[in-house]
């Protein structure tokens, strides 16, 4: 094409091609830009309160950093040294380990249980929800104090009740033989409700039309379930396995309140041995050290369920 002045002209197909291109290139940086401006506040959280932290508190287990800021020179690998030869640092490993097991296991087979029972159409279900869930609301320093009473050798409810049965109720708190598992019930009671809900929702989620289908195939109550809900119920209890592994991992508040690690050091988590170097005994580089030991070893146990996980699945 030929314009007046005898020069010629790019196709107008072409041009407006060339131009629609540009615009369309101009708006995608326009929507990233938008895009990074509206994450840039979460992501300058996420740095300044989990990132450097994080990069913060490896760099100090290398160090003598102690909580009054003094003898900060670098000391290598000496904390992880002596932590992993610290028997304090394994006996709390250990009550961390025993902790899991204990309360992992009610807090899935109860849960489903109560979600069952409820699903099932019992009168006033909203009462049901309602007791389930209202003491996972609860700050844990009611719960504590609460079970703190319950478990009082003199006065405390579950004593006077065993009293009534001729048995001398132990002291719950005090005692190294039942120490942990005042804890561990404490534990389920209070956050059995969040677990009941997540197994509650999955239930409801389960098709009507498998159940006919047993039904006229002649499948009883049990068969149902063993055949249909605990099937369907897989994915969930998955996902409440890990949750709750984790949460149990975790513990501090609950056993800092009622036992403060005691009786001689048999309920004394991992975490709640960290706080008393890191805070008691003002050694903050030395209980950097044993958390991330702590951390590492989480990873791996998480690393190995996930492989398990994906071969089971391969395998179904």
């Amino acid at each position: 094409m030929t314009t007046a002045d005898g020069l010629t002209a790019p196709p107008r197909g072409a041009a407006a091609a060339t131009a629609l291109s540009a615009g369309r290139a101009r708006r995608r940086r326009t929507d990233n830009l938008r895009g990074w401006l509206y994450c840039a506040p979460f992501l300058i959280a996420f740095g300044l309160f989990l990132i450097w932290p994080t990069v913060y508190g490896l760099w100090m287990s290398f160090t003598g950093t102690s909580l009054a800021g003094t003898n900060t020179q670098f000391v290598g690998l000496d904390n992880w040294v002596e932590a992993l030869g610290d028997p304090q640092v394994w006996s709390s490993l250990a009550n961390t380990a025993w902790f899991t097991v204990l309360s992992t296991i009610p807090l899935v087979l109860v849960a489903m249980l109560l979600a069952v029972l409820v699903n099932i159409g019992l009168p006033g279900q909203w009462f049901w929800r309602l007791s389930f869930f209202m003491p996972f609301l609860l700050a844990s320093t009611v719960v504590s104090q609460f079970w703190n009473w319950m478990y009082n050798p003199q006065l405390g409810l579950i004593n006077t009740f065993l009293g009534w049965f001729g048995i001398a109720g132990p002291a719950w708190l005090q005692d190294p033989n039942t120490a942990m598992i005042a804890v561990v019930i404490t534990t389920v009671w209070w956050t059995i409700g969040f677990n009941f809900l997540l197994y509650l929702a999955a239930l409801q989620n389960i098709p009507d039309q498998l159940y006919e289908a047993a039904s006229l195939d002649g499948a009883g109550g049990w068969r149902k379930f063993l055949s249909i809900t605990l099937p369907q119920l897989a994915p969930t209890t998955v996902l409440v396995l890990v949750l709750q592994m984790l949460a149990s991992l975790k513990v501090f508040d609950q056993i800092y309140q009622m036992t403060g690690g005691g009786p001689g050091g048999t309920t004394r988590p991992v975490l709640l041995y960290i706080y008393e170097v890191g805070f008691t005994g003002y050694r903050l580089g030395y209980a950097s050290a044993i958390s991330y030991i702590f951390f590492f070893m989480i990873i791996i146990v998480s690393i190995a369920y996930m492989v398990i996980a994906s071969r089971r699945s391969v395998k179904a």
